[in-house]
């Protein structure tokens, strides 16, 4: 990478890291962060460490600690409500570097400016920064991938244990976690992953240890991994594939996410409001914002398709588990072959889910869903290398003019709300709360 490319770069990096500030402390709080919040300013003001996490929609609170440890341990160190959300931005920063490292290693420098603009600055991915359990995910979906590619050609202790903690710490986070068990299984019959036995009981140790607090709360409150709503509780394991339905939209989120056609809490979600002291102003912004992305959505739709097209045809074959004597893949034919091993987890979990899945309960494979677009662009801009400037300028142009406005006026996040004074007003709800209970103790 030559002096003015890394310029360019680290401008780049820095522009998307400032923009998550920006959303972190506009964010509107809603019940998903405040049970988080809630468990860790329990745990650093009181003592009094949760061993189970978020509750979910058809099931039960999410096994472990580990939520309540992101929010209060860095409240123990830095007594503030931006402890916990300075972690989650490093956490968020930590996953990207870890994807840049297997995209550096597979496409080079123009993979890794493509990866930039489609996950760095991707306002898929900073919408959200904020305190809910998916934020967390993408880390361990980093994570997953790049000790994956460490051990596409020889076990190790190390990097097999981390594998396995990837899917493990994910458990205890969000009930999307199986989205990254299939993968390991199919690129472990496809002979992508080698494990090494040692590291994965040793991982398996640390996880059983982190779980016995929540095992031995289980057995004296069996409801905590229950939901008591009637209709949850009719829902079974493979509803989701004998309704159909649901197989179809996580599919269609698959496809999606390569796109820039955003969530509509993002897209229909504000109105433009800063502005309303002219009306006029206001609707020609909402039509004209609407118009934008909509118009720029549907033709990365078209971008995205070819992109599928494009590396489902170098695939041809190359699904089948081969004999154990046959020469390893190629990096770009394994960072394909992990792609195809994301999707049919998506199946795989939509058929066995017993809830229709929305974005947020698929988005730990945002990521991957990025592998076949990233390979297509590569490909293009090697054979026309002086597209390559003008697609980063205009792209990262987008990026940052959809991220300003959903960062100010969307469904999650206002130019009106602010983080701290929300989450203090919380905590002191919380405190009078504890004081209360604590009085009426004999």
């Amino acid at each position: 990478m030559s002096r003015a490319q890394s310029v360019l770069f680290y401008a780049g990096w820095l522009l998307g890291l400032l923009l998550a500030l920006y959303y972190a402390d506009h964010q509107i709080l809603t019940g998903d962060q405040t049970q988080m919040l809630y468990k860790g300013y329990l745990g650093a003001y009181q003592g009094t460490w949760l061993s189970y996490g978020n509750a979910a929609s058809a099931v039960g609170n999410v096994p472990g600690s580990l939520s309540a440890y992101l929010i209060g341990l860095p409240l123990l160190l830095w007594d503030s409500p931006y402890a916990p959300m300075a972690l989650l931005l490093l956490l968020r920063l930590v996953s990207y570097l870890l994807l840049d490292r297997v995209v550096d290693g597979i496409l080079g420098t123009r993979g890794r400016f493509i990866l930039l603009v489609l996950f760095w600055l991707n306002p898929w991915f900073l919408y959200d920064s904020l305190l809910y359990n998916p934020a967390y995910l993408c880390l361990f979906a980093a994570l997953h991938c790049w000790s994956a590619y460490q051990l596409r050609q020889r076990p190790s202790l190390l990097y097999s244990a981390l594998h396995l903690l990837s899917i493990g710490l994910a458990m205890q986070l969000h009930y999307s976690w199986p989205l990254l068990a299939v993968i390991s299984l199919v690129l472990f019959y496809r002979r992508l992953l080698h494990l090494n036995p040692w590291g994965l009981l040793l991982a398996l140790g640390l996880l059983l240890l982190s779980l016995l607090p929540y095992l031995q709360t289980l057995l004296s409150a069996p409801e905590i991994a229950q939901n008591t709503d009637p209709e949850a509780r009719a829902r079974y394991i493979g509803w989701g594939g004998v309704h159909v339905y649901p197989v179809l939209k996580a599919i269609s989120y698959w496809l999606r996410y390569g796109t820039w056609l955003f969530s509509n809490k993002l897209v229909n979600g504000g109105d433009f409001a800063w502005v309303s002291h002219w009306e006029w102003l206001r609707l020609v912004l909402n039509y004209g914002w609407k118009a934008l992305i909509y118009g720029v959505g549907t033709a990365s739709a078209v971008l995205v398709l070819l992109a599928h097209r494009f590396t489902w045809q170098g695939l041809k074959g190359q699904w089948r588990r081969p004999a154990a004597d046959q020469p390893p893949v190629t990096d770009r034919l394994w960072l394909a072959l992990y792609a195809l091993a994301a999707l049919m987890a998506v199946v795989v979990s939509a058929v066995l889910s017993p809830i229709v899945f929305s974005y947020w309960h698929l988005i730990m494979v945002f990521p991957f869903a990025l592998f076949p677009l990233l390979l297509y662009l590569d490909d293009r801009l090697q054979q026309r290398p002086g597209w390559g400037p003008r697609a980063f300028w205009l792209s990262a142009a987008f990026c940052l003019l959809v991220n300003l406005v959903a960062a100010t006026d969307s469904r999650k996040f206002s130019y009106q709300a602010d983080y701290r004074s929300q989450t203090l007003e919380q905590v002191s709800r919380w405190q009078a709360q504890w004081a209360s209970q604590a009085d009426t103790q004999p």
